[in-house]
């Protein structure tokens, strides 16, 4: 063997030692960290206000320190559920895995969707292991062919906000709101009694008037459906999906409603000079009347969802989802679903986390959990609201709910069709029985049927 080659051979054998040492060195380092979760960062893709949430993450870590000791979280403010999904969706389908989150926020269409497509961890066995330890109802929209594919973050209701010194203004009982046609009656009232100056709520010219006066509240209340159960449209047939609509119509056509978008400064204008009596939306609201018009403290109330006389449930309530993608490596799923119990479960946290909210004028839910909810701390009062505890409110919000319209992965699709016909009607463009008329063709026409009630 020539001197070279001896040379080459020597040096290859010490890269051999090398590498060895090398990975000997690496295998301890595992060794010495089992138990624990990789150094890195845990991506979210959240919207709304997910900023808040973190604060509740960053105090889990910081007790979970011996698991999770090089932790952090990364949180991806999307602009809402579609583009959450949206995003998730594309770098799914390129195969482009370490783009991907580790847990989205979403809602029941979206989950759907990603389910279907693959994109979703299927928490079944997870789920049922402490489903029971929440409040009914929570994980219903969760559940898609016979799966759990997220866990409930929020599970609020709808309920009625008024301003009291409108009320009190004009010698109007509140109590009389307690049906969606008393509440009609005092939008009446109020516009007869100040000529026209005030207005029973709002109408938004945009998406968003189906989506809250349509999905998230007549609808569901008066026992609606856009699809039957063998899957074919019945929305321009359907008895209680004409209750529903016609209810708006009604409100709409009596000039009842402010026309104004909703999170916008004209509405909040609007609110302030007591233009505004009501509002008749989610929960998640007295976050926006809290941040956006705090000089109105003391001056509104809270109560349940006015029912239909004939049907009598109240608001149905609506879930935030959180669900863990499904990707080759997942080295936070377990850690996550350590999170997620501890905040729906650890009182002292989750008391402490919300404090801190209050502090910031922040956005917080009440707890989904019965022994969470009887502490007394879900019943203290509230300045914003003259005394009134809405955390209380809220929870008893829950009670007597109507169910939620059934969801399908076609949803998603139907929604823009549906919204779009309303937003016509808003815009003086076509009556209400137009708009229905037409909700029906187009869903045939673009989708033809949904699958099937399972």
């Amino acid at each position: 063997m020539s001197k070279t080659k001896k040379v080459l051979v020597l040096i290859t054998a010490m890269l051999l030692v090398l590498c060895s040492l090398s990975f000997s060195g690496g295998q301890k380092e595992a060794e010495a960290a089992e138990g624990t979760f990789p150094p890195g960062e845990l991506v979210i893709y959240g919207y709304g206000n997910p900023q808040f949430l973190l604060q509740y993450y960053d105090d889990f870590l910081e007790r979970n320190r011996d698991i999770a000791p090089g932790v952090a979280v990364e949180i991806v403010q999307t602009e809402g559920e579609a583009d959450a999904r949206q995003k998730v969706t594309m770098s799914y389908t390129a195969a482009a895995y370490d783009e991907l989150p580790d847990v989205v926020f979403t809602a029941p269409v979206s989950m759907q969707a990603m389910a279907e497509a693959g994109i979703l961890e299927d928490l079944s066995e997870f789920v049922e292991s402490v489903r029971d330890k929440f409040v009914d109802g929570a994980f219903d929209q969760i559940f898609y062919n016979g799966r759990y594919y997220g866990f409930p973050r929020s599970f609020r209701p709808k309920v009625l906000f008024y301003n009291i010194e409108i009320f009190e203004k004009y010698g109007i009982d509140p109590k009389e709101m307690d049906t969606v046609e008393g509440w009609i009656e005092v939008g009446r009232k109020l516009k007869k009694s100040s000529n026209g100056e005030v207005f029973l709520s709002y109408i938004d010219p945009g998406h968003r008037t189906w989506r809250y006066f349509g999905r998230r509240g007549f609808m569901p209340q008066a026992n609606a459906r856009i699809w039957d159960d063998e899957g074919d449209v019945v929305i321009d047939t359907d008895p209680g999906a004409k209750l529903a609509f016609d209810t708006l119509d009604t409100m709409y056509k009596e000039d009842l409603l402010f026309k104004s978008a909703i999170f916008q400064p004209p509405l909040y204008e609007a609110t302030r000079d007591g233009k505004i009596a009501t509002y008749y939306i989610g929960a998640f609201w007295s976050e926006f009347l809290r941040q956006n018009l705090p000089d109105m403290e003391g001056k509104w109330r809270v109560m349940p969802a006015p029912m239909f006389e004939d049907i009598g449930t109240r608001g149905a309530p609506t879930v935030a989802i959180e669900s863990i993608v499904k990707k080759p490596k997942m080295p936070y799923a377990e850690l996550y679903k350590k999170y997620w119990l501890d905040f729906h479960l650890n009182g002292e946290a989750r008391n402490r986390w919300t404090d801190k909210m209050v502090e910031q004028n922040a956005p917080y839910p009440n707890p989904i959990t019965p022994e969470l909810l009887a502490d007394p701390y879900w019943k203290e009062p509230s300045a914003y609201y003259g005394g009134q505890s809405f955390r209380e409110m809220e929870g008893i919000g829950l009670q007597n709910p109507s169910e939620n319209l059934r969801v399908t992965v076609k949803d998603a699709e139907a929604d823009q069709i549906i919204s779009a016909e309303v937003e016509k009607y808003v815009a003086g463009d076509q009556t209400m029985d137009q708009a229905i008329k037409n909700m029906g063709k187009v869903l045939r026409d673009r989708i033809g049927s949904a699958p099937a009630k399972k």
